[in-house]
Parts: structure tokens; C-alpha cells; sequence
């Protein structure tokens, strides 16, 4: 075949003529007089003739060859081979008719044995199918049509023929494997072998035999004298849900340290049920908006309440909780000044506080988005992170570490712009007419990605590695994922303002940005699954992973939806519509607010020494994921269906009606998320104040060294 494949190429070659594809200029490449139309399905038919020949030539030589094979005896080589294919059936009706015949008929145990092998399969027949080309140089367009209505009956008749030869290559090796059927059940009439049958017993036992699932135990109790395992629990009773390993030991935390951790943490928490309870006020007024009629209720109000207070509360004060821990343990050096981060929990909270008050009072900046706090009480903030990032920076320098671990770059740097920003936002100089539309975006665009996102990565590059036991999975990715962050981030706050008034130009950089995001988002999540890689079983046994797993997955598809949003097209469709709002939640909520979950439930065990009970975690984890679902999804949903409405000119009111299941299933998953916070407020409150004496074996030790320490005071 390889030979007529070399000897027909040079001929295609020569004579394929050389502007095959290239139709004349003003005329259709298929017209009825284009020679060239006409030459392509001219080699077309050609090929598939010239294939099918081939085809048929080697299934032809197959059934040659194998007819010349005369020789059908059982190759006693390949028993083995025939016997792992039987079932314990076929060996049962085989081994009772020998035991019943003395003498057994070769023709009776041959139809056992047709029967024991009717489960073997045959081999298949391969085939090999070489393509070739037609060799014509006739230009005619007469000639051409002719030879294409000449070639067509030529190829059915090829085909039809190569079916019936596919049938009859199928018919011969059903028959030999029935020779080779029939020739095994003679070799199994062979007396007086004693082979075949315990070759039959044994494969007999081998279809038999299951497992116990008690090969690796033993009826002995448990003994270790050598006190290698530990945490035993010799009366375990029927668990409600499965058991979740506990948090290890870890070395000791200073308890200074540890107190200003937990009170971040504990606010945090308290302005996250605040927060969201607004936000669940805030949802059911899409569905019953004349639920009530006081001023300082109003969703005018209580929106900006809402997402404030989970913005400076709940976000600001968990990650920097959690960074007061991180950055001085990479660091390896105490946290430069505890004073100092007691003040900033004391600013901050009195800005979320008063902030609060303030826009339910109708006092605000004058409808900036995420900046509606006004400057008085936004600087008190600014004071705050401006201390933080001070304390920072020198516990850092005093490092005993030659080099910076990412998570110290990601937070340092996230304070940085969280500083820049606030400047800019809330000086006056370059807000007026279109510079005010543009530092809007630039503001509220880089307080989600350069300081919350940026800062809980930097958390995350800290626990899951912590978690999974092991290290990052690259470095480097985290270094281009940090810089390409940076640079592309910035850039595109204005794709929130696309068809408006602001320069054209503008426009497309920040589109070209938002694509560019890509990079960093592709570089962390790979990152991160990769260090999942060899770990994955640990989500089983642990209740914090599946919170990282969640939002490394949130923090791909929802940064990703970002950038799908940027376009033009897209933004026609989407802009104006509640799928920013939804976006904004599977962003905020579903990257944020999962990792910084994840990051709260490994690290406040370590300091308190006690755990949140199981079942709690695990309906905060269902509720949150679930009602994250609830919401967003249908938001979408209906925000597309509302963006082509507009596009279409419908009414506004239609879309408004269009629109209320929508917002109903919004006030679903709006309420199944805020009571996944209570029961995040109760896990906390039993992590740091719970009762931990129902530990008998902790309690006991505890009395026991008070007992020594009362015989030492007397001695």
C-alpha cells in the first residue's frame, strides 16, 4: 500500500492544476462554467474513489489471508487466555455433565464448551484507508460535468460493494471463531487431563471470592504502647453528619496578639449581620416596596447602608484581622505595634458606625457609589488603614527572613491603593463634569480589586498552603498574577461607562484592561488548583477547604464575567441592569466573603484552642453557597432578558413587570444568605467564647495540674 501510495502522490502532484481554490474575480467558485468549482468536486469524487478501492483492497487481502489458514487446532498456549473469559455458569454446566457421564461423548462436551466460550469476544479487523487524488488537466466545463455524473454511479457502487465486502469480512470471522470455539471444546474432551479441571476450579474460586472489608483489621483491641496515635475515641456514637478532622496544634501565638486578632474578627462579624440584615430589608422591598414609609428606612438610604457597612465593616475589618495575623508570622518578628492596631479598630468601626447613622439621616456625599460616606467620617477610615500600613511596614523591615513572602507583598500593596484611592475619590480638585464620571469608576472599580481582592489573596497564599500541608505551587505565578494585577486593574474603571460621554478612547483602554485581566485571574486560579493537586482527598475531612474551593472557583468564573462584561456588545445588554448587581455579589460574596470565611475558621481555633460544632459550619457553608446560587443566577437570568427588552423598545414598566419573579428569587437567596451569617456569628461565638468544658478528658488534665499547682504552693 505504501508503494502504490508513493507511485500515485507525484501523479496528483503533476497535475492537480495550481489555482484549484482560487475563484476568478466577479464570478462564484461554484458557478455552473467555473472549471475551477467544477475540478474540486471533480478530486473530490476522485479521492473517495481511489479510497474506497484501497479500502476494499486491504479488506479483501484480509479475507485472502485468512482463508489460506487451514490449520484450526486449539493452541493449548492460549488456555489461559480462554479460560479467564468464562463465568462461573459455564463452569458449573461444564464440571456436573463430567461428573455425571463416566464416559462423556466428545459431541456432548463439545456443546458445553461452544456454550462456555459464547461469551468470548473477537478480534477485530483493522483497516487502513489511504487518501489519494485525481489526476485530470481537462479545463472543459462540458468535460468536467461529465466526467463528475460519470464518477458518481462509479463511487455508489463502490460503496455498496465495500458494504457487502465489510459483511462478508464479519461473516469469516464469525466463522472462525467458531472453528476456534469448536477446537477448544475438543481440547477440553481430552482424558485423563487433569489440568483442565483444577484450571477450571481455580478460576471457579477466583469468580467466588469478595472481599470482608476487614483484610486490614484484626479481632485484637487497640493497643499503642508506644503512644503513636492519640485523639481515640473509643465510644464513638452514630454521627448526624460526617466527622471533620479538628484543627492540629500549632505553636503558640502571643495572646496580645491574639485578643486584637479576634476583636477584628469578632466586629467583623457583628457589622456582617448588621450589614446584611439592611440587605435582606433592602430585598424584600423589590418585592413589597410599600412595606413601609419612614424616611430613614427608605432604599434610597438603607442601600448605601447595606453595602457599606459590609464593605468597611464586615470585608475591611475581617482582612485586616486576619493580616495582623499573617504578616508577623511570615515575618517571624512580633507585630511591630499592638497599640497601633487597637486604634485602627477604633477608627474604623467609629467610621462604619457613624457613617451608618449618617445615611440613614439622608447626610451623604452626594451619590457617589461605595463613597457615600462623607469625608469627615471616610477619613477616620483612611487614619485607620494609614496606621495599619505603617505597623505593617516596619514589622516587616524587621523581618528575620531575607526575602518578603508574597502574602506581605499582596497586603502591603492592597493598603496602598486602598490609601490612594480614598485620596482621590474624595478630593475635589478634578471632580467636575465628565472628571467626576471618571474617577467614579476608577474609585469604586479599584476599591474591589486593588484592595479587597488583592488583600484577601494575600490570605489566601498564606492558609491554603497552611491547610493543605504543603507549599504554593509556584511562586512565580504568584509574582505575574501580583504584577499583571496591577497593571491591568487599573485601567478599567471607565468599562462601567461605555457609551457615555467620556472619551472614546478611554473606553477601549479600559476594555482592552478588563481582557488583560485575564493573566493575573488565569495565573492565580491555576496556581491555586495546581497547590490543590495530591490534596484533593482532604476536602473530605475538612470543613474549611470546601470554603477555598468555593471561592477559588467564584474567583475565576466572577472575575472572568467581568471581563465579559466590558465589551461593548455585552455592556449594551447588561449596563443598568440588576446583572451588575449580581455580578457584584458572586464577586464580593462569592470570593470575599468565602475565603475570608475559610481564612476565620482556620485561624480562631488556633487562638482560642476551641471549635465551632460541625454541623453548624456546614449549614453556614449550604446556606451561603445555595442562596449565593438563589440570587444571582436568576438575576442574570432576567437582567438579559430585560437588557434585549430595552434594545427592542419595550416600555419600561414591561420590564419592570418582567422582571418580579426575578426579584423574588433574589429575596430567596437574599434570606438564605443572611441566616448562613447567624449561624457564621454562632460558630464564632463558640469558637472564642464557648463552653469547653464538656471535654472530660480536657477537664480532667486541667484539674489535674490545678492539683499539682496547689500541692506546689504548699510545699
Amino acid at each position: 500500500m505504501v508503494n502504490l501510495l508513493m507511485r500515485v502522490l507525484p501523479v496528483l502532484l503533476t497535475v492537480m492544476p495550481v489555482p484549484l481554490l482560487a475563484a476568478t474575480k466577479g464570478r462564484a467558485f461554484f458557478a455552473i462554467d467555473a472549471v475551477e468549482g467544477w475540478l474540486f468536486i471533480l478530486l473530490l469524487l476522485v479521492i473517495m474513489i481511489l479510497t474506497t478501492a484501497i479500502a476494499l483492497k486491504v479488506r479483501t487481502g484480509i479475507i485472502h489471508t485468512k482463508s489460506k489458514r487451514s490449520d484450526t487446532a486449539f493452541e493449548p498456549t492460549r488456555f489461559n487466555e480462554y479460560i479467564s473469559a468464562l463465568n462461573s455458569k459455564s463452569i458449573d454446566t461444564y464440571l456436573n455433565l463430567k461428573k455425571k457421564q463416566q464416559r462423556p461423548t466428545s459431541g456432548d462436551l463439545k456443546g458445553i464448551g461452544l456454550l462456555m466460550i459464547a461469551s468470548l469476544s473477537s478480534l477485530p479487523v483493522a483497516s487502513q484507508q489511504i487518501d489519494s487524488s485525481p489526476s485530470s488537466l481537462l479545463q472543459e466545463t462540458g468535460i468536467l460535468i461529465t466526467l463528475v455524473l460519470l464518477l458518481i454511479p462509479v463511487l455508489a457502487g463502490l460503496l455498496l460493494m465495500a458494504v457487502k465486502v465489510a459483511a462478508l469480512v464479519r461473516r469469516r470471522n464469525r466463522e472462525q471463531y467458531l472453528q476456534q470455539a469448536a477446537a477448544f471444546a475438543h481440547y477440553l474432551t481430552t482424558p485423563d487431563n487433569p489440568l483442565i479441571e483444577e484450571a477450571l476450579q481455580k478460576r471457579k474460586r477466583a469468580l467466588a471470592y469478595q472481599l470482608h472489608n476487614k483484610e486490614l483489621a484484626g479481632d485484637a483491641p487497640a493497643d499503642d504502647e508506644k503512644g503513636l496515635v492519640g485523639n481515640i475515641n473509643l465510644h464513638a456514637g452514630l454521627s448526624v453528619v460526617a466527622q471533620k478532622q479538628r484543627a492540629g496544634r500549632r505553636p503558640p501565638v502571643d495572646p496580645a496578639l491574639s485578643n486584637l486578632v479576634m476583636w477584628y474578627i469578632g466586629c467583623a462579624a457583628f457589622w456582617l449581620v448588621v450589614g446584611t440584615t439592611v440587605g435582606e430589608y433592602v430585598g424584600i422591598k423589590f418585592v413589597s416596596p410599600d412595606v413601609d414609609h419612614v424616611s430613614w428606612l427608605s432604599f434610597g438610604r438603607l442601600r448605601p447602608v447595606h453595602t457599606n457597612a459590609v464593605f468597611w465593616g464586615w470585608a475591611s475589618l475581617g482582612m485586616l484581622g486576619l493580616g495582623y495575623y499573617v504578616v508577623p508570622r511570615v515575618s517571624n518578628v512580633p507585630l511591630a505595634s499592638l497599640q497601633q492596631g487597637w486604634w485602627a479598630l477604633r477608627l474604623i468601626n467609629t467610621a462604619v458606625l457613624l457613617g451608618s447613622v449618617s445615611l440613614m439621616a439622608g447626610i451623604n456625599n452626594g451619590g457617589g457609589e461605595y463613597r457615600e460616606y462623607i469625608w469627615p467620617i471616610q477619613l477616620l477610615f483612611g487614619i485607620g488603614l494609614l496606621l495599619t500600613l505603617s505597623n505593617f511596614i516596619r514589622t516587616i523591615a524587621s523581618r528575620t527572613t531575607r526575602e518578603i513572602y508574597i502574602s506581605n507583598w499582596y497586603i502591603v500593596a492592597a493598603l496602598m491603593f486602598a490609601l490612594v484611592i480614598s485620596i482621590v475619590a474624595y478630593i475635589p480638585l478634578w471632580q467636575d463634569g465628565l472628571g467626576e464620571t471618571i474617577i467614579q469608576g476608577y474609585y469604586m472599580h479599584q476599591g474591589v480589586g486593588m484592595w479587597f481582592m488583592l488583600f484577601t489573596l494575600g490570605i489566601v497564599y498564606y492558609f491554603l498552603p497552611q491547610q493543605l500541608n504543603k507549599p504554593i505551587y509556584s511562586y512565580s505565578l504568584g509574582i505575574l498574577a501580583f504584577w499583571a494585577q496591577i497593571l491591568f486593574y487599573t485601567l478599567i474603571g471607565t468599562h462601567h461607562f461605555v457609551f457615555s460621554a467620556i472619551p472614546w478612547w478611554l473606553q477601549t483602554v479600559a476594555i482592552v484592561g478588563s481582557v488583560g485581566m485575564i493573566i493575573p485571574v488565569a495565573a492565580g486560579t491555576t496556581n491555586f488548583f495546581m497547590t490543590f493537586r495530591g490534596g484533593w482527598h482532604k476536602l473530605n475531612n475538612s470543613y474549611i477547604l470546601p470554603f477555598f474551593l468555593v471561592g477559588v472557583i467564584f474567583y475565576f468564573t466572577g472575575s472572568l464575567q467581568g471581563t465579559a462584561e466590558a465589551f461593548r456588545t455585552t455592556n449594551l445588554i447588561w449596563h443598568f441592569t440588576d446583572f451588575t448587581v449580581a455580578h457584584s455579589h458572586l464577586t464580593m460574596y462569592g470570593i470575599v466573603s468565602f475565603l475570608l470565611w475559610a481564612a476565620i475558621y482556620a485561624v480562631v481555633p488556633r487562638l482560642s484552642g476551641k471549635e465551632a460544632p460541625q454541623i453548624t459550619v456546614g449549614a453556614h457553608f449550604w446556606l451561603a453557597l445555595i442562596g449565593l446560587l438563589f440570587y444571582t443566577i436568576p438575576l442574570m437570568y432576567g437582567s438579559t432578558l430585560r437588557g434585549i427588552m430595552w434594545m427592542q423598545g419595550k416600555p419600561f414598566i414591561d420590564s419592570v413587570i418582567m422582571m418580579a419573579p426575578y426579584w423574588l428569587w433574589r429575596a430567596i437567596g437574599g434570606s438564605l444568605m443572611w441566616l448562613s451569617h447567624l449561624f457564621f456569628a454562632y460558630n464564632l461565638y463558640k469558637m472564642m467564647l464557648g463552653d469547653d468544658t464538656a471535654d472530660s478528658r480536657g477537664a480532667a488534665v486541667q484539674r489535674l495540674n490545678q492539683s499539682y499547682s496547689e500541692i506546689e504552693s504548699t510545699l
